[in-house]
């Protein structure tokens, strides 16, 4: 289902966009940027999320990767 969404641009903007009517599909170019624009502020607030997660990760003490590595090589 499709629902019509109207927006008020300047007059002089809709005289340049009449100029290029027979050229270019308006409300097809207006309809792919809301698209984009929605795609983008999605991934922005995943990783706002992803970020609020990292930030509950517990820290590591400094050495302890080269610690833990080392022991696993030892223990082979």
């Amino acid at each position: 289902m499709s629902t019509v969404f109207s927006i008020r641009v300047p007059g002089e903007l809709k005289r340049k966009m009449d100029k290029f009517k027979g050229k270019v599909k308006w409300s097809r170019g207006i309809k792919e940027f809301i698209e984009k624009r929605l795609r983008e502020i999605a991934k922005e607030e995943a990783l706002k999320e992803v970020d609020k997660i990292i930030e509950k990760l517990p820290t590591l003490e400094k050495g302890i990767v080269g610690k833990l590595v080392r022991g696993d090589r030892d223990s082979h």
